[in-house]
């Protein structure tokens, strides 16, 4: 039997406002493609379905979309939540995809059987059976009556999704013993790389999980929640496949991926990578440094490739941030878009307090000395300086007419 590990997708991710959804799709249609060529039969998503709680009509619309074509090609698909995700949403519509066999776990039942999938081969013998585990949020989790300390909860978090496990995993032995068994959960293991796109979970992802917290039994734990590819380190064979589009310029490098397992060679999987549909590029430096690199973009023909821009000066210059919002604004390249934009600068400028100390009042200040002070700093021609005092002038002159209105 061929299984695929993936999850966060994250169906509605804006990345600075800018919409993914072309990504997403991208990533659907390959998909389907590798489950055709590889014959898969069954397809696991490991929880944060959605990038928001309550994800837009679009967003549920691409959802149910996606599940529509993929349940064509394979057997069987399981999903369950994550912490982005509202239980009560997902499960929503359980019973009426249930009756396609599109499981849903949004969040964890008082059941635990009800989180339990066997998994049948093609002559109807139950191969594997799946325990998906969604993420596990406080009131899933049992805690000591007394917790005294920062570290004694930490502990019982810790405890409380081992327990989870440890009981799910009783009731995979006794309802289906001498089957092997596969779990799925989204949390924070210990000794994770994140990215900046993750949201902190379990107390700032203080109450890391384990690796021995899964045990022995389970044959392959299939987690989410870590966007960046990578094996949890322990004694069965622990992955997060990572998200299949990046979804922050920390992710930019990474490479994406999903993971097909075929039960009949074993249960180390199989890392297949997920082709760039966009790049995510970052440019840093001096503005002159910078507009050369945009100018030198090589010709991108497929989904517009995002830009972060980051400008680095050593002094702070009024002109610069000026130079650097003309530089986005009259950017225009097919292919590329900026997204994001921001300075940052060795010695910072003065502020008014700095200036002046404790020597001045900054109540008896006039705006004129302030704004002269402050002028000194910045290295401006002698035109551009009698521009700035006159626009200055006006000003002043407008709110003194206000005022005397």
């Amino acid at each position: 039997m061929k299984i695929i590990h993936t999850a966060d997708w994250h169906i509605g991710k804006k990345l600075h406002n800018y919409d993914l959804q072309e990504d997403f799709e991208c990533f659907i249609q390959w998909l389907l493609t590798i489950i055709e060529a590889e014959k898969v039969e069954v397809l696991l998503i490991s929880g944060d379905i959605f990038d928001l709680a309550n994800p837009s009509s679009s967003s549920r619309s691409q959802y149910y979309e996606s599940l529509v074509a993929l349940k064509k090609a394979v057997n069987k698909i399981i999903l369950t939540g994550g912490n982005h995700d509202s239980p009560a949403m997902l499960n929503a519509p359980r019973e009426l995809l249930k009756a396609l066999d599109l499981n849903v776990v949004g969040g964890l039942p008082q059941d635990y059987r009800e989180v339990l999938f066997p998994l049948k081969n093609r002559q109807g013998v139950i191969e594997v059976v799946v325990a998906a585990l969604p993420f596990l949020r406080n009131s899933d989790l049992q805690y000591p009556s007394v917790i005294k300390t920062y570290e004694e909860r930490l502990e019982a978090l810790r405890e409380g999704i081992e327990k989870v496990f440890k009981q799910t995993e009783e009731l995979c032995r006794t309802l289906y013993p001498g089957i092997p068994a596969l779990a799925m959960g989204h949390l924070y293991a210990a000794g994770s790389e994140t990215s900046d796109s993750e949201r902190d979970i379990q107390i700032g992802n203080q109450a890391a999980v384990r690796a021995d917290s899964f045990g022995n039994y389970f044959q392959y734990v299939a987690l989410g929640h870590i966007h960046k590819p990578q094996r949890v380190s322990g004694n069965i064979p622990i992955f997060y496949s990572g998200s299949p589009i990046a979804l922050s310029f920390s992710e930019r490098e990474d490479k994406k991926r999903i993971l097909l397992m075929d039960t009949a060679k074993g249960w180390e999987p199989e890392s297949i990578a997920v082709p760039s549909f966009r790049k995510l590029i970052k440019v840093a430096g001096d503005l002159g440094s910078i507009s050369t690199k945009l100018t030198n973009l090589s010709k991108n023909e497929g989904l517009p490739n995002l830009i972060e821009i980051e400008l680095k000066e050593k002094v702070y210059q009024a002109k610069q941030l000026h130079g650097l919002e003309v530089l986005v604004d009259n950017f225009v390249k097919p292919g590329y878009q900026i997204v994001k934009h921001r300075a940052t600068f060795e010695n910072q400028r003065k502020q008014t307090g700095e200036i002046y100390k404790e020597t001045v009042s900054l109540e008896e200040l006039k705006p004129e000395r302030v704004f002269d002070e402050l002028l000194q700093q910045e290295d401006f021609s002698s035109t551009e300086e009698q521009e700035i005092r006159m626009a200055f002038h006006e000003l002043m002159e407008e709110l003194e007419n206000k005022r005397g209105a």
